[in-house]
């Protein structure tokens, strides 16, 4: 009789995954041959713009200090992001897992830039933002 080691588990395992992940090909692959009833017009203009909304601007006070941000399409970066705090621009990055994160905040991540900006606010407890050089 042979005993379940830990390399027959993960051969087991990964003959399942495997099975599991070819599965949900065949089906994903069965579903775009399916024939649309929507208006197809309406359909292709929403394809050709999903994924690219991006965040919406905002402009509020938070804490005392005038957080905003917008779009930049000017600064060279395509789907760049501008935030500044009282003026001053805090550098925000995205991630690829589309989450945020900025120079205060480095290791945390955030869902928007607006979260991003408050958050920075807190950290900075009332300290001036210093521009980057």
């Amino acid at each position: 009789m042979s005993q379940l080691t830990r390399r027959r588990a993960l051969g087991a395992t990964a003959t399942v995954l495997t099975g599991l992940v070819l599965t949900g090909f065949a089906r994903t692959a069965g579903a775009s041959s399916e024939p649309r009833t929507a208006d197809p017009k309406h359909n292709a203009e929403h394809e050709r713009h999903a994924g690219h909304e991006g965040p919406q601007p905002f402009s509020e006070i938070f804490r005392g200090r005038r957080i905003e941000g917008a779009p930049s399409h000017g600064d060279g970066h395509h789907g760049g992001y501008a935030v500044q705090i009282d003026g001053e621009e805090l550098h925000v990055m995205q991630n690829a897992d589309s989450t945020w994160v900025s120079v205060i905040n480095h290791y945390e991540t955030f869902a928007t830039p607006r979260a991003v900006a408050r958050a920075a606010v807190i950290e900075l407890q009332g300290s001036e933002l210093v521009p980057l050089a």
